[in-house]
């Protein structure tokens, strides 16, 4: 027994090492490396672990494998910590080691799941459920708790555009379950042999032509000239001012900062024949004051806004009315009458705009400036755009398909979103943000304008393709037209029916495991 021991620590230290370079290897899908085709491989040594291990051994194994994965993923959040927080280095990686156990969890709780069917179902159902099963988790992560969707399978495909064309009919769930199922089929023949493995491999191989098949022929279509259809579209601007985040809050440069956005306004509002654009979108807290307490400044903005016969998108603060209304981070739609719409953020950004149970763990709002503490606001408004109503989302709220999908149901022809990314400096962080841009455009075949404070301002088309951008740091404004959505998807109308389809086969495969053992 003494002289197997040093071979089985051997294994356990090549399984080990196996699934931390597949976590790595999983995260370098993601913006900035890209490498998207490592995501369809990555988890096959969590799968093939957990067909031979004990349930609780293959939790354990999935569980180093996905916190892997989302420490490397998550690696930006050290910029703003070390930079805008009180905690010092390397303590800084600690919240986020602890975040990143958290996500890696739900890899986890899949491999548990994959290892217990296999015990009693078998290995080949066992994976035939793992893509059900990951996206199961996935909707799960994106809610419980206020839900931190961050890192989606489905979002390292975001600049392959044949890909990602499903994501009208089953969101950005239907991205992650096909990349899933390609794992899965190719654990299946690595596992248990080709013949074995041989209806699953084909099933997928199916389900992939297929995808791809209905992405080739939206994008041929919708390239192809007009064809029949009827493009209707509307110019918008975004101005991006590069004000860096320590400047950006001192009170001593808000005229500074008030005069950068007039000339980029201005700049933006420059007519093109005889076209001024028909908005022009400023980022999130781009008035870092109470833009309806301040009436010098509303006037001010009012004025420009009827100089320039564009209407403005201005993020500024706002205030819940009485005299305890907390703080609200707000876009306001004003004309040269003045505010015609509001929009208050629905969902806030956990430790950043609020802080959870703050009756018990309030304290940690002194560890970092970012942390401040902001009012929910309830209801999806359509700014009301003369022939093109729009909705906005604020910031973190873009990472939220069933947020997002309420103000297109609510009547918006296109959305944008309203940004300020300079927390996270040059990091991967503003273009792992941006990178999920593209599948809610495809969810809804809807075009989206984005503005940011230091980057990345873009335009996105409906069908996901990056129609231009700004660099991050650089000051500039982007006027492009954006196409107005013509048609409902599946996804607009149904929502998130993939999801719930494979929580339902989830909890039957799991419920029937639990009886047969039984």
């Amino acid at each position: 027994m003494e002289s197997e021991r040093p071979g089985l620590l051997a294994q356990e230290r090549v399984r080990q090492t196996l699934l931390v370079a597949s976590g790595v290897m999983g995260a370098l899908a993601f913006p900035t490396t890209d490498w998207s085709l490592f995501a369809w491989v990555w988890l096959i040594p969590t799968l093939l672990a957990a067909l031979e291990r004990q349930p609780r051994e293959a939790l354990a194994d999935g569980w180093l494998a996905g916190t892997t994965f989302f420490l490397v993923l998550l690696r930006w959040l050290d910029f703003t910590f070390r930079n805008y927080s009180a905690i010092p280095w390397p303590v800084t990686w600690l919240p986020i080691l602890a975040l990143s156990a958290y996500c890696g969890l739900y890899v986890g709780l899949v491999a548990w799941s994959v290892a217990r069917l296999t015990a009693v179902v078998g290995p080949g159902w066992a994976l035939t459920l793992g893509p059900a099963l990951w996206v199961g988790g996935e909707w799960i992560r994106g809610r419980l708790m206020g839900g931190f969707p961050w890192g989606l399978l489905g979002y390292s495909q975001h600049a392959t555009l044949a890909v990602i064309q499903v994501a009208e009919l089953g969101g950005v769930y239907a991205i992650s379950l096909l990349v899933v199922a390609v794992n899965c089929a190719l654990a299946a023949v690595l596992g248990l042999g080709l013949r074995r493995a041989a209806p699953g491999m084909t099933a997928t191989a199916l389900l992939l032509l297929l995808s791809l098949g209905f992405g080739w022929w939206i994008l041929s279509r919708e390239s192809a000239p007009a064809g029949g259809r009827t493009i209707r579209s509307v110019d918008v601007a975004v101005i991006q001012p590069s004000i860096e985040q320590t400047l950006k809050w001192d009170p001593t440069r808000h005229a500074e900062t008030m005069a950068i956005y007039e000339r980029l306004t201005r700049e933006a509002a420059q007519p093109k024949g005889d076209a001024v654009p028909a908005a022009v979108l400023w980022p999130e807290t781009a008035a870092t004051i109470f833009l309806r307490g301040d009436g010098e400044l509303l006037a001010r903005l009012t004025q420009l806004s009827a100089e320039l016969d564009t209407p403005l998108l201005i993020g500024s603060l706002d205030r819940q009315p009485g005299p305890r209304g907390k703080y609200l981070n707000s876009a306001f739609f004003l004309t040269g009458q003045g505010i015609r719409a509001k929009y208050d953020k629905i969902h806030l950004v956990p430790f950043g705009e609020y802080v959870p149970l703050s009756g018990l763990i309030g304290f940690v709002r002194s560890w970092a400036e970012f942390i401040s503490d902001f009012g929910a606001g309830e209801t999806h408004t359509v700014f009301p755009l003369p022939g093109a109503p729009f909705g906005t989302v604020i910031c973190y709220e873009v990472i939220f398909p069933e947020l997002f999908r309420e103000f297109v149901v609510a009547g918006a022809s296109f959305m944008s979103n309203i940004t300020n990314d300079a927390w996270f400096g040059e990091t991967s962080g503003p273009w792992q943000h941006l990178a999920m841009l593209p599948l809610r455009a495809v969810e809804h075949r809807v075009g989206i304008a984005r503005a940011a404070n230091t980057g990345i301002s873009a335009f996105v088309t409906p069908t996901g393709r990056l129609a231009g951008s700004l660099p991050l740091f650089e000051r500039g404004v982007l006027r492009m037209p954006v196409e107005l959505r013509s048609r409902a998807t599946l996804y607009t109308r149904w929502g998130d029916w993939l999801a719930y389809l494979c929580l339902g086969l989830s909890a039957l495969g799991l419920g029937l495991s639990r009886s047969r053992r039984t």
